[in-house]
Formats: C-alpha cells, sequence, structure tokens
C-alpha cells in the first residue's frame, strides 16, 4: 500500500475520532445554547400571551418597546452603569495587576486574597451589600457618622443617584479581580529582557509602561473589556437582590425590564428585549474589535 494512502486512511480516523469527541460538546451546545436562542428570536415576533391567541405581528414587539418609557430609561440606565463599571474595573484591574506583577513579601497571599470577591457568588455578594448600604443600621451608614463625614444618614438605597453609586461600588468590588486575574496573565507572558533593555537605554517607569506593557497587553486588555462589557450589559441578579430597580424604576436594566416582562406573561416582548440586548452587545464587541485592531495585535 502507498504510504500517501496509507497516511490519508490514518487522518480519515483522526477526524472520525475527533468528532466523535467533539459530539457531547456540541450537543450539549446545541440543545441548550443554540435551540433556545433561536426560539428566543422566532418568539419575538409573536404576540406571545397567556390570555390571548399566538398571533405572528412581524416587528411590532419591537417598535413597541423601542417607544416605551420603561425600556428607554433601563436602556440609557444599562449603558451609563456599563461605561462606568467597566471604566472603573479597568483602572483598578491594571493597577492592582502591575502591583501584584511585581517581587514583594507576602505577594502570593495577597494574590489570593484579591480573589475572594470574585469567588463569592453574586447574589451573596449583593445580599452583602444591601446589608452595608441599608439605611437603618447599615455598616456604611455608621461609618459616615462616627467618623464625622456627614451628621445626617444617606438613603443609599433610597435615591436614584445613590443607589446608581451603590451598584456601582458593588460591581466594582465584585468583577474588578475578573480583570486583574486576565491582565496578570498577560504581564507574566510578557519578556523581561525588553525592561532590562529599556532600563539600560535610561527609560523611566511612566515610559516603560507606555511604550512596552500597554502595547503588548493591548490584546489581553481588549478581551478583559468584551468580557465585562457583555457580563455588565446582561446584569440583572446584582440589581434584583440589591435595588429591585427601584427606586421606582431608576435603576432597572435591559435584563430587569425583560424579566418583568416574562413574568407578567408578555413572552414576545421579553423576547424582543433578549434580542435587542443581544444585538447590542454584538454591535459593542465588534466595534471594540475594530476599534482595537485586534488581529493586528496578535500578528
Amino acid at each position: 500500500m502507498p504510504v500517501r494512502k496509507l497516511l490519508n486512511r490514518f487522518e480519515k480516523r483522526e477526524v472520525v475520532t475527533a468528532y466523535f469527541f467533539l459530539f457531547p460538546a456540541v450537543s450539549v451546545v446545541v440543545a441548550f445554547v443554540l435551540i433556545p436562542v433561536a426560539g428566543t428570536y422566532y418568539n419575538s415576533f409573536f404576540r406571545d400571551v397567556t390570555y390571548l391567541p399566538r398571533k405572528f405581528v412581524g416587528l411590532a414587539n419591537f417598535s413597541n418597546i423601542l417607544s416605551d418609557p420603561d425600556f428607554l430609561n433601563a436602556f440609557r440606565f444599562t449603558l451609563l452603569f456599563t461605561g462606568m463599571t467597566v471604566a472603573i474595573e479597568t483602572v483598578f484591574g491594571l493597577l492592582f495587576a502591575l502591583l501584584l506583577n511585581e517581587q514583594f513579601r507576602g505577594r502570593s497571599m495577597l494574590r489570593a486574597v484579591v480573589l475572594i470577591p470574585w469567588a463569592i457568588p453574586t447574589i451573596v455578594s449583593a445580599k452583602i451589600w444591601k446589608l452595608i448600604f441599608d439605611y437603618s443600621y447599615g455598616v456604611l451608614n455608621f461609618c459616615i457618622i462616627s467618623f464625622g463625614v456627614s451628621s445626617d444618614k444617606i438613603n443609599w438605597l433610597g435615591a436614584p443617584i445613590a443607589a446608581f453609586w451603590a451598584l456601582v461600588i458593588a460591581e466594582v468590588w465584585k468583577t474588578t479581580p475578573f480583570v486583574v486575574i486576565i491582565l496578570l496573565a498577560g504581564l507574566q507572558a510578557l519578556p523581561k529582557e525588553l525592561y532590562l533593555q529599556a532600563q539600560i537605554d535610561g527609560a523611566g517607569l511612566w515610559k516603560r509602561f507606555r511604550a512596552i506593557t500597554l502595547p503588548l497587553i493591548r490584546p489581553v486588555l481588549l478581551i478583559a473589556l468584551i468580557f465585562r462589557t457583555i457580563d455588565s450589559l446582561r446584569v440583572f441578579d446584582l440589581v434584583y437582590v440589591l435595588t429591585g430597580g427601584g427606586p421606582g424604576s431608576s435603576t432597572k436594566t435591559l435584563s430587569v425590564v425583560g424579566f418583568e416582562w416574562y413574568t407578567s406573561d408578555l413572552f414576545g416582548k421579553g423576547s424582543a428585549v433578549s434580542v435587542i440586548t443581544f444585538c447590542i452587545v454584538f454591535a459593542i464587541t465588534i466595534a471594540y474589535l475594530k476599534i482595537g485592531r485586534f488581529r493586528e495585535s496578535l500578528q
């Protein structure tokens, strides 16, 4: 038998074996991801409520929610919340990653401590922060009064602006370690020779950071931004537990509005919100990749 035919036979066997091992994972993705997503898209074009016959309405659900004040407020709040939290998490994540990348006593312990907020489930974290921000017996108001910062308690969860910053603080505390982990992994992979050569050439700390560190970790930084932006745009559990979308509807996010319409048996409108959220996430992700020149930075 010719050698080429023998190699082709082995290659075909390897391909078949690869498909065999991939089949369970692909089946799970299709069953629990692709089919529900396709069902959501399909359902968004129907009037789907429990007390009326199911009816195809085309884009009526989308036109209705795009003119709904509750949805528009949630859309603005979600974008503002995402922009603020992602910006703060990126700055703090980069600072902590740079710190943990240096050699000093107790570095291993500090790395473990930094991971604690991220390891706590979001619902538990939200409950903890709800106790901290409580108007009557919260730790934060107790500290404010005790240290003389203010003579009056702050209604953190009862005023729109205060509730917004309470959510931002809770989200930043919870998810900044995720950014730290990704950026620290990128920093650990940078060649040390570049920094040694830069020091020999007389480059200062800021110049080394601007000319070496920042350009080389740009792909990793972009990945962190994408993941954090996606998570922030679809935030639900933190808002639902901490503020419930209040006071009033000032802190409702897109996910909260969609959930409320689902629980009100407006399945078509809820599905339309999910589709719009996906389109926003997809558009922002593409913008990140284009602006950040992700493909160029990997070459």
